[in-house]
């Protein structure tokens, strides 16, 4: 099992930047498919980015697509996710979630799930 903590969250402005780190730790980094979600408040988890078990392979949303980029060091346990040119849509609690698979990128059941960190964007 493995065990998710998420950092770097906070409050900026329309346009600016923010990057979520996402630290792991109770088994191989290097054996699971990564994703990150969103949930803003009454609406539906979104998943806004997932990236392979090597890290080869990244995938987005359209609603992300050119701003968001995920990345990942399993030498160092942790996955990114660098969001720029954020919007106020972009605003929602971001969790980091994992699936021991070493063929998928974007794959439909993760086991292990952070607590989340918070995301504001307003002017």
């Amino acid at each position: 099992q493995l065990q998710l903590v998420e950092s770097g969250g906070g409050s900026v402005q329309p346009g600016e930047s923010l990057r979520l780190s996402c630290a792991a730790s109770g088994s191989p980094l290097d054996t699971y498919a990564i994703a990150w979600f969103r949930q803003a408040p009454g609406k539906e988890r979104e998943r806004v980015a997932c990236i392979s078990a090597s890290g080869r392979s990244a995938r987005y949303p359209d609603s992300v697509e050119g701003r968001f980029t995920i990345s990942r060091d399993n030498a160092r346990h942790t996955v990114s996710l660098q969001m720029d040119n954020l919007k106020p849509e972009d605003t929602a609690i971001y969790t980091c979630a994992a699936s021991q698979t070493q063929l998928g990128i974007c794959v439909s059941w993760y086991s292990d799930w952070g607590q989340g960190t918070q995301v504001i964007v307003s002017s």
